[in-house]
Parts: C-alpha cells; sequence; structure tokens
C-alpha cells in the first residue's frame, strides 16, 4: 500500500518509516509539520534547509504543513489532502503506546479518509530502543529535560553509553515522556547520511538543545 509517514526526523518515526518499508509499503511521502514561530519541525527542531536535505538523504518528497499551533489539527489534515493527492492511501504514525495520541491521529485519518498505521504500536519501548541499535541506526540526542539529564549527552548517539546515563537518571529510555528528542541522521532507510554540524548548546528554561545546522 502507498504511504504517507507522519516524520519527525525522529528515532520513532524513522522506526516506523523502516517497519512499513519492511512489510511491503511503498512511501510515497513525509507529513512534517513546522512551528511557524519557529520555522522549524515541531519537537525535534530541524530547520526548512536541514528538512531539505532530509529529503535528499531518505528519497521521499516532504510535505511541509506550517501551523502556529492553534490550528495544527486543520493544517494536519490538509497535509494529508496533499498526500492524497500524490497516491497515498494509509497514513503510517511512530506512536508506541501513548491512547490519547492516537485517537487524535486516527481521527485526523478518519476525517481525510486515509487508513491508519501504527507499526511500533505495543512493541514496548525499550524494545524499539534497541532495536534501532542493532539495525544500525545513528540518533543523534538533540534536546533534554535539564532538570533530568545532563547536557554532557547533547549531540551523542544512542549508544550503550547514552543509554547507561538515562538508566542512571531512571529515565524511560526511549524518552516517550518528552525526557530528550532525537534527529536520526543514518541508517538503512536513509540514501546517504544526512550532512550536517552541531554548534553550541542553547537553553530554554528546563530544556536544553544543541544547536545543529547544515
Amino acid at each position: 500500500m502507498k504511504f504517507v509517514m507522519s516524520y519527525s526526523c525522529g528515532k520513532d518515526s524513522t522506526l516506523a518509516l523502516h517497519k512499513m518499508i519492511e512489510q511491503g509499503h511503498q512511501p510515497v511521502c513525509l507529513l512534517v509539520m513546522i512551528n511557524e514561530e519557529a520555522d522549524r519541525s515541531y519537537f525535534h527542531g530541524a530547520d526548512r534547509a536541514m528538512l531539505e536535505l532530509y529529503g535528499e538523504a531518505l528519497g521521499i518528497p516532504m510535505i511541509l504543513c506550517p501551523t502556529a499551533g492553534e490550528n495544527y489539527h486543520l493544517a494536519f489534515e490538509e497535509g494529508l489532502r496533499k498526500a492524497k493527492s500524490m497516491g497515498a492511501e494509509a497514513a503510517a504514525f511512530g506512536d508506541i503506546d501513548i491512547e490519547g495520541n492516537r485517537q487524535w491521529e486516527e481521527e485526523r485519518c478518519k476525517n481525510t479518509g486515509f487508513v491508519p498505521y501504527f507499526p511500533l504500536w505495543q512493541k514496548g519501548r525499550q524494545e524499539n530502543v534497541y532495536e534501532l541499535m542493532r539495525l544500525g541506526y545513528k540518533c543523534l540526542i538533540k534536546s533534554i529535560n535539564a532538570t533530568i539529564l545532563p547536557k554532557e549527552i547533547l549531540g551523542e548517539y544512542i549508544d550503550d553509553a547514552s543509554i547507561e546515563v538515562m538508566e542512571s537518571a531512571g529515565i524511560d529510555i526511549c524518552g516517550e515522556n518528552g525526557e530528550y528528542h532525537t534527529l536520526t541522521v543514518d541508517g538503512p532507510v536513509f540514501k546517504k547520511p544526512l550532512s550536517f554540524q552541531t554548534g553550541r548548546i542553547l537553553e530554554f528554561g528546563d530544556y536544553a538543545a544543541i544547536d545543529i545546522h547544515c
């Protein structure tokens, strides 16, 4: 089946994309929500230049959906309609076990005539992290909740060492509760690695992020 991937550039949506392709489905495009004020992707903070590189590295067209937030659901549905015009019949999501998120996405699909797919649903949070590592994905730690994680892991990849730091902090190593966010920069679904540079650490109250640019 031809599908659109709801894509954040992070580890879970990348693994979901991997699973969909592995199951024989064909990706038509990636739907990325853009924070209109910051001009970056929501939650994971990739700017437009980096998103363009993502499209090239993955070899899949992107649909960028800017929104200020209050009309997020409408912008998402408009993105799905664009995907449908490109031939997509299904929409895939990287959710694991948060029921409210799934219900929201199913509602968006119902309103636009899409079949929803959740290839990671109830697979186990830790299992997904270790599978990403086994498959060879490189997931860069982009931002953290600095009240529970040390800034030293910013810009590091998810590996045994960074997982040990997370476990020592007593957090969910999948970061499903917002403890940290990633950018996936290489792995089996990539045609080529993402080219990027890391810069200084930026602080936003309780949160910190490392500047990543092309």
